[in-house]
């Protein structure tokens, strides 16, 4: 009774799925959070008659029979679309207009890439991220200035006493790459690249397609609630009828053990 096998593969399948809605749900309101989507693909079919092969009065067969044995994830998939914008009037959050990810520096050198700009300065006044990772290139906030502006080109400028003119400290860069949805998800908002996705190209913002920089805004998760939750009933009644096809397919062998009594 192969139904057993295959419906339990659905089972599974709609578990990790929810799995992945769970994780959707929990980070609606992370800074630059990316959905994720899992795909799934058919597995091996068991062939019972080839298509095409001839018959016993030697005619051709139309059609085959395959008989398909379950389903399998195949991807989760990271989905790049554009989030909606919070204004916060808080000058070190940042949003990115368009294409492009913020790098920033890990403990071991390495460099990552994230989308949320929910910055701030650590004690030697660095930009920083919430858990203290600079932001590559090093930008340098001094301790004296009064204000800090940063315009859609990146470029970084305090205003300090005794000086009449904007201050430039620095200048922020972004990177893109060809295949987005190849990065890996390390978590703290951050990804790294892969082989799959391709090496970065960096730039100035506003340049070579990247996007802008907003300052005072945040892009929150592009996560729908509403399409969630009905991805979410789905997957319920998916797993519901896989469920009902193992009662259904129990009761079949019960059937057969009983005939003789």
């Amino acid at each position: 009774m192969q139904a057993l096998w295959i419906a339990a593969t659905g089972m599974k399948g709609q578990e990790l799925r929810i799995n992945v809605i769970s994780n959707n749900l929990a980070n609606i309101n992370t800074p630059g959070f990316k959905a994720s989507r899992i795909d799934f693909e058919d597995l091996i079919y068991q062939s019972l008659k080839a298509a095409g092969a001839t018959s016993a009065g030697g005619n051709q067969i139309p059609t085959g029979m395959d008989i398909g044995l379950g389903v399998r994830p195949a991807a989760v998939q990271k989905l790049f679309l554009q989030g909606d914008y919070h204004q916060t009037q808080n000058p070190l959050d940042l949003a990115i207009e368009g294409k492009g990810f913020f790098k920033v520096t890990m403990p071991d050198g390495t460099v990552a890439y994230t989308r949320s700009g929910a910055f701030k300065l650590d004690s030697e006044g660095r930009l920083v991220t919430s858990d203290g990772y600079p932001v590559d290139p090093e930008i340098v906030i001094p301790p004296e200035a009064t204000s800090i502006t940063i315009s859609s080109d990146g470029t970084v400028s305090v205003t300090v006493p005794g000086q009449v003119s904007a201050q430039e400290v620095g200048r922020l860069e972004l990177a893109d790459f060809v295949n987005p949805a190849g990065l890996k998800a390390i978590g703290k908002n951050l990804f790294l690249p892969t082989a799959a996705s391709g090496d970065p190209t960096t730039g100035n913002p506003g340049e070579d397609g990247l996007g802008t920089i907003a300052q005072g805004f945040l892009e929150m998760s592009n996560v729908d609630l509403v399409t969630e939750l009905v991805e979410m009933i789905m997957a319920q009644r998916a797993y519901e009828i896989n469920g009902k096809v193992i009662q259904s397919a129990d009761d079949m062998l019960q059937t057969a053990a009983n005939l003789k009594r």
